[in-house]
C-alpha cells in the first residue's frame, strides 16, 4: 500500500480484514445516490472516478441504482489497498468497471476525463487536502463535480449508540476519523478556493436493521478495532454486549429474532468545479 496512506489505515484495512469490512459495512441510501445523479451537470453516458473505492460497497450500490445503472459509460476505481482491490474485483462484476492502485493525489487518470469524482467513506484519511483538490480538478471535465459521502452511526437518536461509539472510539489513537471534521479544512485550502465553488451539504437520517452480530462485526470493521490484540478486541465485544443488554433507547423491530433499529446518518458534500 502506498506510503501516502495513513499507517493505521494500512494496518486496519490490510490483507485479511477486507472480507469482514465488505460484509459488515452498510451500503448507501438510494436518495443520496439520486441526489448525486441530479448534481452531475454532464449528460450521460458518464465517466466516473471513485477514489478510495475499498471493497466496492458504494460501487455496487451505484451500479444497481435506477438513476445510475444506464448512465455510466465507464467507472475507474482507485484504491491503494491491494487486499481491498482484490475483494473489489471479486464483488464488482461489470465490464464498465476497472480497479487500479492510486491515492487521493495520484490517481493515474488522464486530464479532463471524469464527469464525477466520488469518494465514499474514505476522504477523512486524506493526508494533503490541497494536493487532493488539485488532482480532482485535473481529472475532472470543466463542468465536473466531486461528491464526498459518509455513513455514520447516529449517537443522537439512541443512547445505546452513543454508548457504543464512546466505547469503541476510545481506540481511535489520534487518527483523523470522519466525526472529528478535520477534512473540512479542504474547503479553505488555496487550491479549493481557486478551483471549486463553495461546497453544498446534505444529511439524511434513517434506520437500518441491527443485530448483535451486525453491531459486533461493524465495530470490528473499524480500522482502529481491527488492529487490536485479541484480548482487547474480546473486551470490546464484552462491553458491547453489556451495552446491548442494557437496551438504553433500543427499539425493537423483531425482538423474537433479535432485530432492532440501528440509527444512521448519511452525509453528502458536493463540490462543483469552477
Amino acid at each position: 500500500m502506498s506510503q501516502n496512506v495513513h499507517s493505521l489505515a494500512q494496518q486496519g484495512f490490510g490483507t485479511g480484514t477486507n472480507e469482514l469490512y465488505d460484509r459488515a459495512r452498510p451500503s448507501y441510501q438510494a436518495n443520496a445516490l439520486a441526489h448525486i445523479r441530479r448534481a452531475v451537470r454532464s449528460k450521460p453516458p458518464l465517466n466516473v472516478v471513485e477514489i478510495g473505492a475499498g471493497t466496492g460497497i458504494f460501487t455496487r450500490a451505484l451500479l444497481a441504482h435506477p438513476d445510475w445503472k444506464d448512465a455510466i459509460k465507464e467507472l475507474r476505481a482507485v484504491e491503494p489497498s491491494e487486499g481491498m482491490r482484490d475483494v473489489f474485483t471479486k464483488t464488482v462484476a461489470d465490464p464498465r468497471v476497472s480497479a487500479r492502485e492510486g491515492t487521493f493525489d495520484t490517481t493515474g487518470i488522464e486530464d479532463g476525463w471524469a464527469d464525477l469524482v466520488v469518494i465514499a467513506q474514505a476522504f477523512h484519511w486524506c493526508p494533503d487536502y490541497d494536493k487532493a483538490v488539485q488532482e480532482f480538478a485535473r481529472v475532472l471535465k470543466p463542468d465536473g463535480i466531486v461528491a464526498f459521502i459518509w455513513n455514520l452511526e447516529d449517537r443522537a437518536r439512541a443512547a445505546w449508540v452513543a454508548q457504543l461509539r464512546d466505547r469503541i472510539e476510545q481506540h481511535e489513537s489520534g487518527t483523523p476519523q470522519f466525526r472529528l471534521g478535520l477534512w473540512r479544512a479542504t474547503f479553505t485550502t488555496p487550491s479549493y478556493v481557486k478551483l471549486f465553488e463553495p461546497q453544498e451539504e446534505n444529511v439524511w437520517d434513517y434506520v437500518l436493521p441491527g443485530t448483535r452480530e451486525i453491531v459486533i462485526n461493524r465495530a470490528h470493521s473499524k480500522s482502529y478495532i481491527a488492529v487490536l490484540e485479541p484480548d482487547l478486541k474480546q473486551k470490546v465485544d464484552t462491553d458491547i454486549d453489556v451495552i446491548l443488554q442494557r437496551q438504553d433507547g433500543l427499539k425493537w423491530i423483531d425482538e423474537t429474532q433479535g432485530i432492532f433499529e440501528y440509527p444512521y446518518q448519511t452525509f453528502l458534500v458536493i463540490s462543483r468545479k469552477k
